[in-house]
């Protein structure tokens, strides 16, 4: 028997939202009458311009892709107003976070996160052998001042996502502020914006970087959800040149594809895809919050593109509404067993979602 890293044994796996093509299967119903609301994808597809540029870049997968990603890096430097050397990719931002996992944890030292936090932050963490200190939350939010005393000398990164995911909640302007000044320069605050883009007054923390006031600050974003590239994977760090250079070093070669540099590449200049996206999901999240206000349940107020409803039997009420060709995320793995997150979709899914919660409720005697 192959003697296997022992931390292995008690290391969760991630369970991300069921993919269609798994559901028709397993339901024998076509794959084209199945809408997923799981996994908080963009539900008008990659932008236009993306995909226009990945018709033109087919021919060339052939080749290994540039490893340095000359042309992304200089678009998004240029876009965020920051030097190339403040950047890192990854296949996804995911990966930029095991990125610094490798640069800062192994055992003896600690990570700090809120209940109810990103699974992937304390799957890192023991896959570096460092513990986990999680804070409580506070209405489904971080408490960042409870996050700030949790930190001690073993800590080495807290992790806060803005907004949160599976929660969508935001933390109040001036209170995050004044934690990311707050944060011991020993400790790495890694903040997690992949949601950033849903937002329509979000927090600047780039001048912070830009200035070279606070290098112990990384910023994590992604091309997969407001641009609609999560099957290409393709994420970015804005850190300290020093911090970006570190996990440089890290990084395997070719880790952004051909394909997904083309598409990000792109993306980055297609404002009318991010603003349909945008105006749809705040109309999407109106509708759904009106609807659970008159069907009495409770729901968390969402600034992502998801929103997170309370349903009883979460797994319950998952499996009647997958049966009706509708996949939303049940909670559990995420202690919350009595809710599932609902991903906003055209006004059409959200209907149709809406109707198929509805049914799963009325059988279920909610």
């Amino acid at each position: 028997m192959l003697p296997l890293a022992s931390f292995l044994k008690s290391l969760p796996t991630y369970q991300p939202g069921r993919p269609i093509e798994e559901v028709a299967r397993e339901l024998g119903l076509p794959a084209a009458s199945i809408i997923k609301v799981a996994s908080n994808e963009n539900p008008f597809g990659p932008s236009p311009l993306a995909l226009a540029a990945l018709q033109k870049a087919l021919p060339g997968v052939n080749l290994y892709p540039d490893g340095n990603a000359f042309y992304l890096k200089q678009k998004l430097a240029a876009k965020l107003g920051v030097e190339t050397a403040h950047l890192v990719l990854g296949n996804g931002s995911n990966e930029i976070i095991e990125f610094i996992g490798h640069a800062l944890l192994g055992p003896g030292t600690d990570i700090v996160v809120s209940q109810y936090c990103f699974a992937i932050y304390p799957i890192v963490a023991k896959m570096f052998g460092a513990d986990v200190v999680t804070v409580p939350a506070k209405a489904y939010g971080h408490d960042l001042p409870a996050l700030l005393r949790a930190i001690t000398p073993r800590t080495r990164i807290v992790f806060v996502a803005n907004p949160n995911n599976p929660t969508g909640t935001l933390a109040a302007r001036a209170d995050l502020i004044r934690f990311v000044n707050e944060v011991p320069d020993h400790v790495l605050l890694a903040m997690d914006e992949a949601y950033l883009e849903f937002l329509s007054d979000p927090v600047d923390l780039i001048p912070l970087l830009r200035l070279g006031a606070r290098k112990n600050l990384i910023l994590l974003r992604t091309f997969s959800k407001i641009y609609g590239l999560a099957g290409l994977r393709i994420g970015y760090g804005i850190a300290a040149p020093e911090l970006a250079s570190a996990l440089e070093k890290i990084r395997q070669p070719f880790n952004a594809n051909l394909l997904a540099q083309t598409a990000a590449l792109a993306a980055l200049d297609d404002d009318a895809h991010v603003r349909r996206t945008r105006q749809n999901n705040f109309a999407g999240l109106e509708f759904f919050a009106q609807a659970f206000r008159q069907l009495k349940l409770e729901y968390v107020p969402s600034f992502a593109n998801f929103i997170l409803v309370r349903v009883g039997d979460g797994e319950k009420v998952f499996g009647a509404m997958q049966r009706q060709g509708v996949i939303p995320r049940p909670m559990g793995g995420y202690q919350l067993p009595e809710w599932i997150r609902i991903s906003v979709g055209t006004p059409a899914e959200n209907a149709r979602c809406l109707a198929a919660l509805t049914g799963a409720l009325a059988g279920s005697g909610k």
